[in-house]
């Protein structure tokens, strides 16, 4: 028997993205302007992601060609995983 404490078991790490920015037509994701993309954050998972993206973009609802995104790095990161 180990002296050492339980470990607790840590939920896997699953890292996400959100950006936005103005589009140049609302039926392509092409920005107008790169300078100007929002890098928000990296998140540890879709949830936290998620509940981002929702504060983002109605912040900027008024903008229809403003667009945020939630980009899945776990899937660039580890594409066989």
């Amino acid at each position: 028997m180990s002296d050492q404490p339980p470990t607790e078991h840590k939920s896997k790490q699953l890292l996400h993205l959100v950006i936005g920015g103005e589009l140049e037509d609302l039926d392509d994701v092409t920005f107008r302007d790169l300078q100007e993309v929002d890098i928000v954050g990296i998140y540890p998972n879709y949830a936290s992601a998620y509940a981002v993206w929702k504060k983002k973009a109605q912040e900027t609802v008024d903008n229809a060609h403003m667009r945020y995104f939630i980009v899945h790095l776990h899937r660039m990161l580890d594409p066989d995983g």
